[in-house]
């Protein structure tokens, strides 16, 4: 009867105080066989799933010119060159997860692809870093936005941890209502921002070309104090390498489709394909007409700006706030105060906040698949009322938060822990990718098929070098400025899901059926009933007749003397009503009910091992939630302590009282408008429940 009570319980005090309030915030619950119902459209897709690359367009290019600014502004004509190598590298990945989604379609993305190419620790260690870099893309992403938001409203500025932790549990609930639903609230800023963006791109280059205007940025005639002038030779080729890793967080997010392709519809692999093409597309387009605006409008950035940057031959000091190169571009192009540039400057802060969206769509698939696989709990499988995985947005969320508390909504320390995790799954994936071309070359024998396959393998070996280097560097870079903590979250990832894993296979192994006979499916010689009773009442009436039912080789009727006077009145009125079957009464010189029933209980085992021993418990099921706190105490702690006992089964018998009508007729209501979580639990079924020890 525990499941009984649970289920009462739920319905009556779960459901009445929290149904109503999440079906206000996620909706009404949705059917299984609308799960269609939910696949995105490729216009929807892309705004999910590319919002995080995207947007990175808004702070790569700066974070390009800060680290070049080390060596002052004479290094700043390298960008370009950054910026192709930025755009090959993109184009590289691009081609090579384009691939990806064709070869492996299931969702599973590096993961595996890493696992069935180069070996389940190889997937494990990519699993590790995709679900740190989920996290850390909320985190970063939420923070920049905050703090872009903060420059005009300092209330934010005043209190971003609390706004930051309120931005994820507003997009929590967006992804909890459904990832089509998200996806329309997400696709309009973000087609903003990238309209916005190539209109600047546009015009800019309209106004520089055809017009012939000089545009100038803010900082146009600001200096750069160098941090080290005149670098050459090794520590040059460093600080390019540093400024194009940088550079690279443009990448960040591109992983996601590969991922998320069971979310697409059919053919889910062709219109994930031509989703990530597009999103390199437009992407690399705004990134290097960003970083071309950037360098004809002369901005200029500083990894210190109180410091480093000089106005009128004087440090600008602390009270300086340097704003994105986006914006300085924006400002020159169209016009500080303009409709346009604060439309786009609107649109970017809103789109920062979107980004995470893309790790709200990776890090729910990818549990779900690890959780099928056996490295996380199973409950991350599972879909929640409104067919997303729910269980799994809401882990990202709390450890999102996490973050954000930690470091304080900073996103200057939060990003120091960023793109570790990406470039570790990228170099992982597009080297199993090699493996997995060498491996089906052996076998073919079409030339034409080999030929595209020899491409592949190109392409996918380039990019693993390349995105091998930058992981290098990202390393080496950054390593004591916070990504030792990235990787310390991976190791510890890792080793949750090992353990995990090891766990459900040691269960597995303990409850697998064997061939031959076992002693959980010999016939136990005998069955000693057992009813548990305090009074003679309906319910003890009750569960007396139902032990009769189960023709048990031997019934007793059993009572605890915790007060000698209520003891002598059953025993009398037992005598009394000729009931037949014997009473057995347990003395219990400390009042204890629990302990003399289990002793006893052992006791019956210990004398015939060979025999069941079947508990039966009278329980009331009532209709409010005040009322459990009232019945029913001493069965659950009995039926916790029996379920540990072997070879005993504990048997609830159900008396209703009254008062449950109230909770049939509200269980009644809930179905009939399809109740939370129907989806899961399926149709219930009225019987007296048995759960049974392992023996």
């Amino acid at each position: 009867m525990g499941g009984n009570v649970f289920d009462a319980l739920r319905s009556s005090v779960v459901s009445k105080l929290t149904d109503v309030p999440k079906r206000i915030l996620i909706g009404r619950a949705l059917r299984s066989d609308r799960l269609g119902e939910t696949l995105l459209p490729k216009r929807i897709a892309l705004p999910v799933f590319a919002s995080d690359p995207l947007s990175s367009v808004a702070y790569a290019p700066g974070e390009v010119l800060l680290v070049l600014s080390i060596a002052g502004v004479s290094a700043y004509h390298f960008s370009p060159w950054i910026a192709v190598a930025v755009v090959v590298l993109m184009f590289t990945v691009v081609a090579s997860y384009r691939q990806n989604v064709h070869a492996y379609p299931s969702g599973g993305g590096d993961y595996e692809v890493a696992t069935t190419n180069l070996g389940p620790k190889a997937g494990l260690t990519v699993a590790s870093a995709l679900l740190v870099d989920y996290v850390l893309t909320v985190a970063v992403s939420i923070a920049s936005g905050i703090e872009n938001l903060g420059s005009a409203v300092p209330f934010v500025v005043q209190h971003k941890v609390l706004c930051a932790t309120a931005v994820i549990i507003l997009l929590t609930l967006m992804n909890l209502r459904g990832v089509k639903e998200s996806g329309k609230l997400f696709a309009i800023p973000t087609y903003v921002f990238v309209g916005g963006v190539f209109v600047m791109i546009a015009w800019g280059a309209f106004r520089g070309l055809v017009l012939g205007d000089t545009m100038h940025a803010p900082t146009a005639d600001y200096h750069i104090k160098a941090e080290h002038q005149g670098l050459a030779g090794f520590a040059l080729v460093f600080l390019l390498l540093r400024a194009f890793s940088s550079g690279c967080a443009a990448l960040t997010g591109v992983e996601a489709i590969s991922n998320g392709v069971p979310a697409f519809r059919k053919p889910k692999s062709k219109n994930a394909a031509t989703t990530l093409a597009m999103m390199g597309l437009l992407a690399v387009t705004m990134f290097c007409g960003i970083i071309a605006l950037a360098m004809s409008t002369n901005v200029r950035m500083a990894e210190h700006p109180a410091t480093d940057l000089i106005h009128n031959g004087k440090p600008v000091g602390s009270g300086y706030v340097q704003n994105p190169v986006i914006s300085q571009v924006a400002e020159a192009v169209f016009g500080k105060g303009s409709f346009l540039f604060v439309l786009l400057a609107a649109a970017t802060a809103l789109v920062l906040f979107l980004a995470a969206n893309t790790a709200y769509n990776g890090f729910p698939l990818l549990g779900s698949i690890l959780a099928q696989d056996r490295y996380l709990p199973r409950q991350l499988h599972t879909r929640g009322d409104r067919l997303a995985f729910s269980n799994g947005i809401v882990l990202l969320a709390g450890a999102a938060t996490l973050l954000v508390v930690i470091y304080g909504a900073d996103s200057t320390r939060l990003i120091q822990l960023y793109i570790v995790g990406v470039f570790v799954s990228f170099t992982l994936s597009q080297t199993g990718m090699v493996r997995h071309w060498n491996r089906h070359l052996a076998v073919e024998k079409d030339a034409a098929k080999r030929s595209h396959m020899i491409r592949s393998r190109a392409i996918n070996a380039f990019g693993a070098f390349f995105t091998g280097l930058v992981l290098v560097v990202v390393l080496v870079t950054k390593f004591t400025h916070g990504a030792w903590v990235a990787l310390l979250g991976m190791c510890i990832f890792y080793a949750t899901m090992t353990a995990i894993r090891k766990h459900y296979d040691r269960v597995a192994e303990e409850i697998a059926a064997p061939e031959g006979p076992s002693d959980d499916s010999v016939r136990p010689s005998r069955v000693h009933s057992v009813v548990l009773i305090s009074k003679i009442h309906r319910p003890t009436l009750r569960a007396m007749a139902y032990a009769k039912l189960m023709r048990s080789d031997t019934l007793e009727a059993l009572t605890v003397n915790v007060d000698p006077a209520e003891t002598k009145a059953l025993r009398e009125e037992w005598e009394r009503r000729g009931i037949d079957v014997p009473l057995k009464v347990l003395d219990s010189p400390y009042r204890e009910i629990t302990r003399p029933i289990i002793e006893y209980v052992k006791g019956l085992r210990k004398e015939s091992p060979r025999d069941a021993v079947s508990v039966i418990i009278p329980e009331y099921v009532v209709g409010h939630w005040y009322e459990h706190l009232l019945h029913n105490q001493s069965a659950l702690r009995l039926k916790g302590r029996l379920l540990f006992t072997p070879g005993v089964m504990v048997t609830s018998v159900p008396y209703q009282l009254q008062s449950s009508e109230a909770a049939k007729l509200r269980a009644r209501r809930r179905q009939e408008w399809n109740a939370p979580g129907a989806v899961r639990r399926g149709p219930a079924v009225e019987r007296p429940k048995e759960s049974a020890a392992k023996d």
